[in-house]
């Protein structure tokens, strides 16, 4: 009897929600990829809610302290984050000391957009394609540039795989590396597909192929790097999350509003324009995407040599 009252306030306040401005932590800062996809949503998710969404960077460590933040926060519903292939994939197998667990104390809301690397080259580089490059450049000392962990992750499967000799030369984000590419500083890049494509289409670097195992419906004059190293096979995916114990009432509206965000055709062409495609994908078949996604990248961590630091 005593206990009544509180059980009766907490299932109303559960039935309200949500009745003030909604946290979204963005675990990299202004002007990234993750970013300016999050800003993308905000407006319209926060109508959808009937309460504002608004974006906190908290950069770091690559996504580490975003992360870290988002996961510690009171699983109320006011807290979510935009989750990508490095904190949800990639960080557990190259980080020693990981403050979460990106299987164990998050809870999928759904996928939203997916988008391929590409490998870009300074436009002077020898060879007509992927293939006639790797022949031209096979037995030279390259400089790989990345930007994050993915960049780093695949220059190593590309030196593997196409018997490469290649340095990897870390950058604080892939647009300074892709820079250096333009101005023939550096040999090679993994650049996002955005900013990459359209340095290329200006003619400041050379598409050799995207990072996708299969042809990218945005750019389908770029080859996957799959056609001619059979089996590289990466992406970029990016999703939405909240507090493992998130209220199950909370996730549910979160999944049906998203859904109905990512049902408007104004902002798939939005998207698309930033080079996205969509990934529509439930909370539950995020949450198996996740774990092989979180396999998957492991594996890749394992046959680069990598070691967690």
């Amino acid at each position: 009897m005593l206990a009544l009252p509180a059980l009766l306030a907490a299932g109303r306040a559960r039935a309200a929600w949500p009745e003030r401005p909604i946290r979204l932590i963005v675990p990299f800062p202004a002007g990234s990829g993750t970013d300016i996809l999050a800003r993308m949503l905000a407006d319209p998710l926060g109508r959808a809610l009937g309460q504002a969404v608004v974006l906190e960077n908290r950069p770091g460590a690559n996504g580490v302290v975003g992360a870290e933040a988002a996961a510690k926060a009171p699983a109320d519903g006011y807290t979510l984050m935009m989750m990508g292939t490095s904190v949800g994939a990639i960080n557990p197998h190259t980080l020693r000391r990981l403050p979460y667990d990106p299987l164990r104390d998050f809870a999928p809301i759904g996928s939203i957009a997916e988008t391929p690397y590409v490998l870009v080259v300074p436009p002077a580089a020898p060879g007509e394609d992927l293939a006639g490059w790797i022949r031209a450049v096979r037995g030279r000392d390259l400089s790989l540039g990345y930007g994050n962990a993915g960049g780093h992750i695949m220059g190593a499967m590309l030196a593997d795989m196409a018997g490469l000799k290649l340095t990897l030369v870390p950058y604080r984000g892939s647009t300074e590396a892709l820079t250096d590419v333009s101005t023939g500083r550096l040999d090679v890049t993994f650049a996002d597909f955005g900013i990459g494509m359209q340095q290329a289409e200006a003619g400041r670097v050379r598409a050799l192929a995207q990072s996708l195992g299969r042809p990218f419906p945005l750019s389908p004059g770029v080859p996957p790097l799959a056609a001619t190293l059979p089996g590289f096979d990466a992406s970029v995916w990016f999703s939405m999350v909240a507090p493992a114990a998130t209220p199950a009432a909370v996730l549910a509206r979160l999944e049906a509003a998203l859904g109905a965000v990512l049902a408007d055709a104004d902002l798939g062409a939005r998207l698309t324009g930033h080079g996205l495609a969509p990934l529509r994908l439930s909370a539950a078949d995020f949450g198996r995407f996740l774990e092989r996604q979180w396999a998957l990248w492991g594996e890749r961590v394992r046959l680069a040599g990598l070691v967690a630091q």
